[in-house]
């Protein structure tokens, strides 16, 4: 599935959704923000993205929430 910038494949990342063609899960960055980290940041930290990448994965947090609060539960407790 791909929508926006952002796919999910069950062989990547457990199927957790990511930036397209990385293996880079959504929720990390939205932990990240959670956390203080700003996007010049995590731009930094993940070079190969660029500022529409975030943007995409921003979206998605907003439509998924619930799916993304739980990916972060998950591997909170991993």
């Amino acid at each position: 599935m791909e929508q926006s910038g952002i796919e999910t494949n069950p062989n990547v990342c457990g199927g957790e959704p990511c930036i397209v063609g990385t293996r880079i899960p959504v929720w990390l960055f939205a932990q990240a923000r959670r956390l203080g980290t700003n996007e010049t940041d995590l731009i930094r930290a993940y070079p190969t993205l660029c500022v529409e990448d975030l943007a995409h994965a921003w979206a998605y947090v907003r439509l998924h929430e619930e799916e993304i609060e739980q990916q972060i539960g998950e591997n909170e407790a991993a």
